[in-house]
């Protein structure tokens, strides 16, 4: 227990600049070098990381996420992701023609979806920045995980009864579950209007069902790399935070919302959350 404070504790001593500076080019850089850490321990997970060009060609995309910093517009961005992967995808299938057993075609669609997966959420976080209000937009990913997750944890201790996915989490509940979705609706609405003291005009529905769909969903990413976790026998993604694991243990309900609420703000003027 002692260790897991010391390091939550340097781990904010060490973030909260970064947010704070998240202006200049320190963010989108942390956020790359988190993605690219991120896919070296899915490799690791999946018992590749040995390969130092898989581990390089497999990193590189997740770096884009660096790119976002100067893409003319998400779209943009994302569109340079996908090619980053195509020409992935035909490094990983050289591999498999003409290094037979090195990589099998089931890790390579495993390296592919989940290097995607982590490239794109990390960008999501940097192409929040930088949106209008992007100030207070990129912050919700990290208040919506992290306030379903505490207050699951909590709910669940004293009230949780019913088991969430006793295969995957024996320690989830319902209970819990719902908890944390009900606390993330509340902070989100909360965030609203602290924020209207600064000049934004919150649109509080959008916020209520901002809340309710990233605790849903962290939830699910949450559950989705610990059942990879749990069919590859590891324990921990990494050790890269001593008695918390590694970006994938740390991150992984964080990096499941990101895309989603960037999805959200950009369907339209009617799903605004501030104005």
């Amino acid at each position: 227990m002692k260790q897991r404070i010391l390091t939550a504790a340097v781990m904010l001593a060490v973030f909260i600049p970064i947010l704070i500076f998240s202006h200049l080019v320190v963010y989108p850089l942390a956020m790359a070098i988190l993605a690219a850490i991120a896919t070296f321990e899915l490799l690791r997970c999946l018992g590749l990381h040995r390969d130092p060009l898989l581990a390089v060609a497999a990193s590189l995309p997740a770096a884009l996420s660096l790119l976002a910093f100067w893409a003319d517009s998400p779209v943009a961005h994302l569109a340079s992701i996908a090619a980053a992967f195509f020409l992935l995808a035909l490094y990983l299938f050289a591999t498999a023609v003409f290094r037979p057993g090195r990589v099998t075609y089931g890790a390579l669609m495993g390296i592919l979806g989940g290097s995607f997966y982590i490239a794109v959420a990390f960008s999501a976080m940097v192409l929040l920045r930088g949106m209008a209000g992007g100030a207070y937009l990129f912050l919700l990913p990290l208040v919506g995980a992290w306030v379903t997750d505490t207050f699951a944890y909590f709910t669940g201790r004293f009230l949780g009864k019913h088991k969430l996915a006793p295969v995957i989490s024996p320690k989830k509940t319902v209970e819990g579950s719902v908890g944390g979705i009900v606390a993330a609706v509340l902070v989100f609405v909360l965030y609203g209007l602290i924020l209207r003291r600064g000049g934004y005009v919150p649109n509080y529905w959008a916020l209520a069902l901002a809340g309710l769909l990233l605790s849903v969903v962290s939830q699910i990413g949450d559950l989705a790399l610990s059942a990879v976790k749990r069919e590859y026998g590891v324990k921990d993604y990494g050790r890269l935070f001593p008695g918390h694991g590694g970006v994938l243990d740390r991150f992984d309900s964080v990096i499941a919302t990101a895309p989603l609420l960037l999805f959200f703000v950009m369907l339209g003027s009617g799903f605004s959350l501030f104005t």
